[in-house]
Protein backbone atom coordinates (compact mmCIF):
# COMPACT_ATOMS: atom_id res chain seq x y z
CA UNK A 1 0.00 0.00 0.00
CA UNK A 2 1.30 3.10 -1.13
CA UNK A 3 2.40 5.57 1.29
CA UNK A 4 0.41 9.52 1.45
CA UNK A 5 3.00 12.58 0.21
CA UNK A 6 5.52 14.09 2.78
CA UNK A 7 2.77 16.08 5.24
CA UNK A 8 5.24 18.67 6.66
CA UNK A 9 7.29 20.80 5.75
CA UNK A 10 11.10 20.28 6.93
CA UNK A 11 14.06 22.60 6.45
CA UNK A 12 16.46 22.00 6.43
CA UNK A 13 15.41 19.26 3.88
CA UNK A 14 18.17 16.73 3.15
CA UNK A 15 20.92 16.97 5.62
CA UNK A 16 21.70 18.44 8.87
CA UNK A 17 25.19 19.78 9.75
CA UNK A 18 27.45 19.87 12.72
CA UNK A 19 30.10 22.57 12.51
CA UNK A 20 33.13 21.65 14.91
CA UNK A 21 34.96 21.58 16.72
CA UNK A 22 33.62 19.06 18.59
CA UNK A 23 34.96 19.18 22.17
CA UNK A 24 31.55 20.36 23.14
CA UNK A 25 28.00 20.06 22.57
CA UNK A 26 27.21 21.09 18.92
CA UNK A 27 23.66 22.17 17.82
CA UNK A 28 22.08 22.20 14.92
CA UNK A 29 17.84 23.01 14.57
CA UNK A 30 15.68 21.59 12.64
CA UNK A 31 12.20 24.03 11.48
CA UNK A 32 9.01 22.08 11.28
CA UNK A 33 5.80 23.32 9.51
CA UNK A 34 2.43 22.08 8.84
CA UNK A 35 1.15 23.87 5.87
CA UNK A 36 -2.27 21.93 6.08
CA UNK A 37 -5.84 22.33 7.43
CA UNK A 38 -5.30 19.33 9.83
CA UNK A 39 -4.11 18.53 13.34
CA UNK A 40 -0.53 16.54 12.61
CA UNK A 41 1.16 14.52 14.58
CA UNK A 42 4.90 14.14 14.14
CA UNK A 43 7.85 11.95 16.00
CA UNK A 44 11.86 12.39 15.34
CA UNK A 45 14.03 9.22 15.74
CA UNK A 46 17.71 8.80 14.87
CA UNK A 47 20.39 5.30 14.44
CA UNK A 48 22.48 7.16 17.28
CA UNK A 49 19.95 8.23 20.25
CA UNK A 50 22.77 7.75 22.77
CA UNK A 51 24.53 10.53 20.94
CA UNK A 52 22.15 13.10 20.53
CA UNK A 53 19.69 15.07 22.42
CA UNK A 54 16.16 15.76 20.51
CA UNK A 55 13.75 18.65 22.32
CA UNK A 56 10.71 18.34 21.43
CA UNK A 57 11.17 14.88 19.58
CA UNK A 58 7.65 14.36 19.20
CA UNK A 59 4.44 16.84 19.52
CA UNK A 60 1.49 17.93 17.41
CA UNK A 61 1.53 20.27 14.87
CA UNK A 62 -1.90 22.66 14.77
CA UNK A 63 -2.63 24.11 10.83
CA UNK A 64 -0.17 26.37 9.59
CA UNK A 65 1.70 26.50 12.79
CA UNK A 66 6.02 25.62 13.39
CA UNK A 67 8.25 24.04 15.38
CA UNK A 68 11.44 24.43 15.80
CA UNK A 69 13.48 21.11 16.71
CA UNK A 70 16.62 21.25 18.61
CA UNK A 71 19.38 18.50 18.10
CA UNK A 72 22.34 18.63 20.28
CA UNK A 73 25.30 16.54 19.53
CA UNK A 74 27.06 15.03 22.02
CA UNK A 75 30.90 15.55 22.39
CA UNK A 76 32.83 13.51 20.81
CA UNK A 77 36.31 12.54 18.96
CA UNK A 78 36.10 13.76 15.71
CA UNK A 79 37.68 11.66 12.86
CA UNK A 80 37.79 12.85 9.23
CA UNK A 81 38.58 9.39 7.75
CA UNK A 82 35.61 8.18 9.93
CA UNK A 83 32.43 7.35 7.73
CA UNK A 84 29.31 9.19 9.21
CA UNK A 85 26.28 6.88 9.06
CA UNK A 86 24.48 9.20 11.50
CA UNK A 87 20.65 9.84 10.24
CA UNK A 88 17.50 11.24 11.40
CA UNK A 89 14.34 10.37 10.20
CA UNK A 90 10.44 12.37 10.60
CA UNK A 91 7.39 10.77 11.04
CA UNK A 92 4.41 12.19 10.72
CA UNK A 93 0.32 11.79 10.48
CA UNK A 94 -3.09 13.16 10.25
CA UNK A 95 -4.62 13.49 13.05
CA UNK A 96 -7.52 10.69 13.08
CA UNK A 97 -10.93 12.80 14.02
CA UNK A 98 -13.10 9.60 15.16
CA UNK A 99 -10.95 8.72 18.32
CA UNK A 100 -9.24 9.75 21.38
CA UNK A 101 -5.59 7.74 21.51
CA UNK A 102 -2.48 7.77 23.07
CA UNK A 103 0.42 9.23 20.97
CA UNK A 104 2.50 5.63 21.86
CA UNK A 105 -0.23 4.00 20.47
CA UNK A 106 -0.98 5.88 17.49
CA UNK A 107 2.10 4.77 15.43
CA UNK A 108 1.64 0.99 16.01
CA UNK A 109 -2.51 1.37 15.12
CA UNK A 110 -2.19 3.25 12.01
CA UNK A 111 1.50 2.58 10.15
CA UNK A 112 -0.17 2.64 6.66
CA UNK A 113 -0.86 6.29 7.51
CA UNK A 114 3.25 7.12 8.56
CA UNK A 115 4.67 9.50 6.23
CA UNK A 116 8.50 9.23 6.28
CA UNK A 117 10.98 11.90 5.98
CA UNK A 118 15.00 10.95 5.86
CA UNK A 119 18.10 13.29 6.76
CA UNK A 120 21.81 12.60 6.99
CA UNK A 121 24.08 14.30 9.45
CA UNK A 122 27.05 16.17 7.98
CA UNK A 123 29.81 16.67 10.52
CA UNK A 124 32.15 19.57 9.40
CA UNK A 125 35.24 20.81 11.56
CA UNK A 126 37.07 23.67 10.13
CA UNK A 127 40.98 23.53 9.56
CA UNK A 128 43.08 24.86 13.20
CA UNK A 129 44.58 28.17 11.72
CA UNK A 130 47.34 27.97 14.04
CA UNK A 131 48.11 24.30 11.94
CA UNK A 132 47.22 25.35 8.35
CA UNK A 133 47.45 22.00 6.47
CA UNK A 134 50.54 20.51 4.03
CA UNK A 135 50.56 21.45 0.69
CA UNK A 136 49.68 18.59 -1.47
CA UNK A 137 50.57 17.32 -5.29
CA UNK A 138 48.15 18.26 -7.96
CA UNK A 139 47.92 14.30 -8.65
CA UNK A 140 47.22 13.80 -4.66
CA UNK A 141 44.51 16.66 -4.85
CA UNK A 142 42.96 15.40 -8.06
CA UNK A 143 43.35 11.45 -6.48
CA UNK A 144 41.63 13.57 -3.21
CA UNK A 145 38.72 15.72 -4.62
CA UNK A 146 38.13 11.92 -6.97
CA UNK A 147 37.82 10.45 -3.44
CA UNK A 148 35.56 12.93 -1.62
CA UNK A 149 33.36 12.30 -5.09
CA UNK A 150 32.92 8.70 -4.62
CA UNK A 151 32.42 9.22 -0.65
CA UNK A 152 29.86 11.52 -1.04
CA UNK A 153 28.10 9.27 -4.02
CA UNK A 154 28.55 6.64 -1.87
CA UNK A 155 26.58 8.58 1.19
CA UNK A 156 24.07 9.10 -1.06
CA UNK A 157 23.85 5.90 -2.10
CA UNK A 158 23.83 4.55 1.99
CA UNK A 159 21.75 7.55 2.61
CA UNK A 160 19.02 6.48 -0.39
CA UNK A 161 19.27 2.90 0.69
CA UNK A 162 18.39 3.78 4.23
CA UNK A 163 15.00 2.15 4.83
CA UNK A 164 12.70 2.30 7.40
CA UNK A 165 13.19 -0.83 9.40
CA UNK A 166 16.09 0.28 11.16
CA UNK A 167 14.22 2.82 12.91
CA UNK A 168 11.68 0.14 13.55
CA UNK A 169 14.59 -1.84 14.92
CA UNK A 170 15.64 1.11 17.23
CA UNK A 171 11.87 1.52 18.65
CA UNK A 172 11.53 -1.47 19.33
CA UNK A 173 14.35 -1.01 21.25
CA UNK A 174 13.84 1.83 22.94
CA UNK A 175 9.90 0.33 23.84
CA UNK A 176 11.94 -2.62 25.42
CA UNK A 177 13.90 -0.61 27.37
CA UNK A 178 11.25 1.09 28.61
CA UNK A 179 8.83 -1.48 29.42
CA UNK A 180 12.12 -3.36 31.03
CA UNK A 181 12.25 0.26 33.36
CA UNK A 182 8.49 0.52 34.24
CA UNK A 183 8.50 -3.02 35.15
CA UNK A 184 11.76 -1.82 37.83
CA UNK A 185 9.45 0.75 38.64
CA UNK A 186 6.58 -1.28 39.47
CA UNK A 187 8.14 -3.55 41.70
CA UNK A 188 9.85 -0.91 43.97
CA UNK A 189 6.21 0.71 44.10
CA UNK A 190 4.83 -2.61 45.04
CA UNK A 191 7.83 -2.92 47.45
CA UNK A 192 7.09 0.32 48.64
CA UNK A 193 3.35 -0.73 49.47
CA UNK A 194 4.04 -3.51 51.43
CA UNK A 195 6.43 -1.52 53.73
CA UNK A 196 3.72 0.94 54.53
CA UNK A 197 0.90 -1.54 55.40
CA UNK A 198 3.39 -2.86 57.76
CA UNK A 199 3.77 -0.07 59.06
CA UNK A 200 0.33 0.84 58.88
CA UNK A 201 -0.51 -2.38 60.50
CA UNK A 202 1.86 -1.53 63.36
CA UNK A 203 0.60 1.89 64.11
CA UNK A 204 -2.70 0.02 64.33
CA UNK A 205 -1.95 -2.08 67.01
CA UNK A 206 0.32 0.83 69.03
CA UNK A 207 -3.15 3.01 68.86
CA UNK A 208 -4.83 -0.34 70.08
CA UNK A 209 -2.60 -0.52 72.79
CA UNK A 210 -3.14 2.74 73.59
CA UNK A 211 -7.02 2.69 73.83
CA UNK A 212 -6.83 -0.56 75.82
CA UNK A 213 -4.30 1.78 78.28
CA UNK A 214 -6.69 4.41 78.78
CA UNK A 215 -9.67 1.97 79.34
CA UNK A 216 -7.71 0.38 82.27
CA UNK A 217 -6.42 3.88 83.71
CA UNK A 218 -10.17 5.16 83.37
CA UNK A 219 -11.87 1.90 85.21
CA UNK A 220 -9.16 2.08 87.75
CA UNK A 221 -10.19 5.65 88.53
CA UNK A 222 -13.82 4.56 88.39
CA UNK A 223 -13.15 2.06 90.72
CA UNK A 224 -11.10 4.00 93.12
CA UNK A 225 -14.01 6.76 93.18
CA UNK A 226 -16.91 3.99 93.60
CA UNK A 227 -14.26 2.71 96.72
CA UNK A 228 -14.09 6.34 98.67
CA UNK A 229 -17.30 7.08 98.33
CA UNK A 230 -18.40 3.78 100.12
CA UNK A 231 -16.46 4.42 103.26
CA UNK A 232 -18.04 6.14 106.14
CA UNK A 233 -16.70 9.46 107.13
CA UNK A 234 -15.64 9.32 111.32
CA UNK A 235 -16.90 12.82 112.72
CA UNK A 236 -13.45 14.61 113.72
CA UNK A 237 -13.99 16.91 117.40
CA UNK A 238 -13.57 20.10 116.92
CA UNK A 239 -11.28 22.14 119.86
CA UNK A 240 -12.25 25.43 120.67
CA UNK A 241 -9.10 27.71 121.43
CA UNK A 242 -9.62 31.24 123.20
CA UNK A 243 -7.99 33.28 121.00
CA UNK A 244 -6.86 35.16 124.17
CA UNK A 245 -5.66 32.23 125.78
CA UNK A 246 -1.83 31.92 126.01
CA UNK A 247 -0.69 28.76 124.18
CA UNK A 248 -0.66 25.30 125.94
CA UNK A 249 2.98 25.15 127.30
CA UNK A 250 2.41 29.05 128.41
CA UNK A 251 -0.48 28.12 130.23
CA UNK A 252 1.37 25.36 131.88
CA UNK A 253 4.69 27.49 133.11
CA UNK A 254 1.54 29.95 134.54
CA UNK A 255 -0.13 27.36 136.59
CA UNK A 256 3.18 26.63 138.34
CA UNK A 257 3.74 29.91 139.22
CA UNK A 258 0.47 29.97 141.01
CA UNK A 259 0.97 26.98 142.98
CA UNK A 260 4.11 28.68 144.01
CA UNK A 261 3.22 31.76 145.00
CA UNK A 262 0.17 30.02 146.79
CA UNK A 263 2.37 27.82 148.92
CA UNK A 264 4.81 30.96 150.01
CA UNK A 265 1.61 32.90 150.74
CA UNK A 266 0.22 29.87 153.04
CA UNK A 267 3.62 29.54 154.14
CA UNK A 268 3.46 33.19 155.80
CA UNK A 269 0.19 33.02 157.16
CA UNK A 270 1.18 29.61 159.13
CA UNK A 271 3.97 31.14 160.02
CA UNK A 272 2.11 34.71 161.45
CA UNK A 273 -0.58 32.22 162.56
CA UNK A 274 1.76 30.23 165.11
CA UNK A 275 3.76 33.33 166.47
CA UNK A 276 0.00 34.76 167.60
CA UNK A 277 -0.78 31.76 168.88
CA UNK A 278 2.87 31.50 171.01
CA UNK A 279 1.82 35.16 172.28
CA UNK A 280 -1.77 34.49 173.89
CA UNK A 281 0.11 31.51 175.85
CA UNK A 282 2.29 33.54 177.27
CA UNK A 283 0.19 36.56 178.53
Amino acid sequence: MAKPAQLLNIEPANELKFLGPFRTAVASYMRLTNPTDHDIFFKIKTTAPKKYCVRPNCGLLEPHESQEIAIVLQPFIFDSNEKNKHKFMVQSMVKPDDEEINLEDLWKKYPEKLMDSKLRCVFECPLDSNQPAPAAEPTAVATTANNKQSSAAASNDSGAQFSTAQFNAMSNDDEQKSETALLKEVKKLRDNESVLRQENLQLREQILQLHMQVDGRAKEQSSAATAAKSVPVQSVPVHYQNPYSPPPQQARNHDIMVNVIAAVIMGIIGILFGKFMYSDIGK
